[in-house]
This record gives structure tokens, C-alpha cells and sequence, in this order.
């Protein structure tokens, strides 16, 4: 007859078990398994890094003119021209006016990359309290998403060259050139880039505050600004996140198209879509010129789209697991 501590030793396991995985291990070990993610994140870690101390390790003055060492081209143009001046002080050349393109890339990267972290920050909380308000408060759900689609309705660009007409004078006298394009470009940028993030927000929202977790903590009295701190802007954290890396995309295209034509920082203060447009006339004699700055904007912009493509797989856990 079998005793009964042999039948539980019998059923306990051979070997110790794993400890459980926690939420976000999970959400890396997705994450990581997207190479195309995973790639654009360290690139966009990199031209962050590089960038913002960039300057410390590269110190040429970038608004230095050296009229003596002008149309400089890079090292790489001996590939194509053999006869091409090239300096190795200046490893990226130098414009018409004899300022180094690297120090002018790296303070360009630095203005541009600013502005599509502020203005994305500030299109994701307008988004996100528009999408919570409207999901949450059936009240509010009518005149916020009309207004999101009179705002969605409107033409951007026009919008923005009104805007910069408007208001760029006077925020100048009140804050300087410098600064103060940057609070009216960062404002309207992220003034008018607000709408999808909340439209996906309120669809989040809607589905959750149904769910038997909301209910629950309804009927024990839960005020509402509880339930959606607590509750609802944790569980919408993903497509938070994913509007986020959109929104920084948008941003610095947004200010490279403005920089481009001429509306956006002083012509002495260096952007890559302003060096864009003061490469433009030029370009059949100096393509690289273009290309530089051309480059930059693309690969960030093709690195924030795969990081957020990464997100989406990483923190829905409906397809985490494929």
C-alpha cells in the first residue's frame, strides 16, 4: 500500500521551476526580436547621443566663415572626383561661405531634433486628455471628436505658413529670433498634430471602461479622476507610445519643410532642412550638399517609424506572441 507522503512526492515536480516572467521582460524579448526595431532605436539613441554632446568632441565653431577654405568637399567625394579639394580638418567640407558641414550637422541635428521632442510631447498630452475626456464622459464625446474633425479637416501646411506669418514677429520681440521661432514652431507643430493621437486614445478608452475591472471599481465609489489615473491611462499606454514615435516623425518633418521654405529660424541658425534649402542652388556642383542633411532626416525619420512599428508588436499583447 502506497503511503501518502509517497503519493504527494509523487505529484510535486522533478526540478525547480523557472521564476515567473515579469510583464516588461516579456515586452523586450518581443522587442529585441524585431531587427528592424531594434536598429532604428539604437540608430535614433545614436544621432540623439551625437547630437547633444557632439559639439564637446567636434569643436569648430559651426557660424565660423573661412572664406579661404570655402566649397571644401567631403572625403568621401574622392570616390567620384579625384580632382575634389578635400581637407581631413573638414571631414564632411565646407559650404560657399567656408563653414564646416559637420559642426553645422551636428547643431542642425541638435535644433531639429528638439523641436520633434517638444512639439511631440506636446501633441501627445493635447491627444491624449482630448481622447480620455471623450472617451470616458459620454458628454464630452460629441463636441471633442467633432472638434478633433474640424481640426483634421484643415489644411496643414497653410495653417502653419498663416501661423509663422502671424505670430513670428511679435514672439521674436518678446523672446529673441532664436527663441522665439522655436516656441512658435514647436506650438504650432504640435497644435496641429494632436488629432490622431486622441482618436486612437478614445478608441482605447471606449472598449476599456467597460470591462469588469472599471465596473468594479465604479460601484465602490471610485471618483472618476481615479479611474482614469489609475486605470485607463496605464491600459493605453501602447498606443500612447506608438503615437508617440509617429508624432516625433512628423515633427521634424514638419520643421524640415518649414525650414526648407524659408519660414522657420533665422538664416544664420542651422537646421538640416535649412541646410537643405542653402544646398538647393548649388546642388548640380556640390550634390553632397544635399544629401547630407537629405540623409539625416530620412534615416531618423525611417528609425523613429521602425522603433514604433517594434512597440506596437512589443506591447499588444494580442500578437506578442507571433
Amino acid at each position: 500500500m502506497i503511503e501518502p507522503v509517497q503519493k504527494i512526492e509523487a505529484l510535486q515536480d522533478a526540478g525547480p521551476t523557472d521564476p515567473p516572467h515579469s510583464q516588461w521582460r516579456d515586452v523586450w524579448d518581443q522587442f529585441r526580436k524585431h531587427k528592424g526595431a531594434l536598429m532604428g532605436g539604437t540608430f535614433l539613441l545614436c544621432i540623439t547621443l551625437g547630437v547633444l554632446f557632439g559639439e564637446y568632441i567636434w569643436t569648430i565653431d559651426p557660424q565660423k566663415l573661412d572664406i579661404r577654405n570655402k566649397d571644401i568637399r567631403p572625403i568621401y567625394s574622392v570616390l567620384w572626383n579625384s580632382d575634389a579639394k578635400v581637407q581631413w580638418g573638414h571631414p564632411l567640407g565646407t559650404d560657399n561661405l567656408g563653414r564646416d558641414a559637420l559642426a553645422n550637422m551636428i547643431v542642425g541635428g541638435r535644433t531639429s531634433m528638439a523641436v520633434g521632442w517638444v512639439a511631440m510631447i506636446l501633441a501627445l498630452s493635447i491627444g491624449t486628455s482630448i481622447g480620455v475626456l471623450a472617451g470616458y464622459f459620454r458628454k464630452l464625446d460629441g463636441p471633442l471628436m467633432r472638434f478633433t474633425d474640424l481640426v483634421l479637416s484643415l489644411p496643414i501646411l497653410p495653417l502653419l505658413l498663416v501661423a509663422v506669418t502671424l505670430f513670428r514677429d511679435p514672439l521674436r520681440a518678446s523672446f529673441g529670433p532664436e527663441t522665439g521661432m522655436f516656441i512658435l514652431i514647436v506650438g504650432v507643430v504640435g497644435i496641429t498634430s494632436w488629432m490622431q493621437t486622441a482618436r486612437i486614445v478614445r478608441s482605447e478608452v471606449l472598449a476599456l471602461k467597460e470591462r469588469e475591472f472599471i465596473l468594479a471599481a465604479r460601484s465602490i465609489g471610485t471618483t472618476p479622476g481615479a479611474i482614469i489615473r489609475r486605470h485607463l491611462l496605464p491600459n493605453v499606454i501602447s498606443p500612447i507610445m506608438v503615437s508617440a514615435t509617429l508624432g516625433l516623425a512628423t515633427a521634424i518633418i514638419t520643421e524640415s519643410a518649414l525650414s526648407f521654405l524659408g519660414v522657420g529660424f533665422p538664416p544664420d541658425f542651422p537646421t538640416w532642412g535649412k541646410m537643405l534649402a542653402d544646398s538647393v542652388p548649388r546642388m548640380d556642383q556640390f550634390p553632397e550638399r544635399v544629401m547630407l542633411p537629405g540623409l539625416a532626416i530620412s534615416f531618423t525619420v525611417l528609425s523613429v517609424n521602425y522603433l514604433g512599428d517594434g512597440l506596437r508588436d512589443a506591447l499588444d499583447p494580442r500578437i506578442r506572441g507571433r
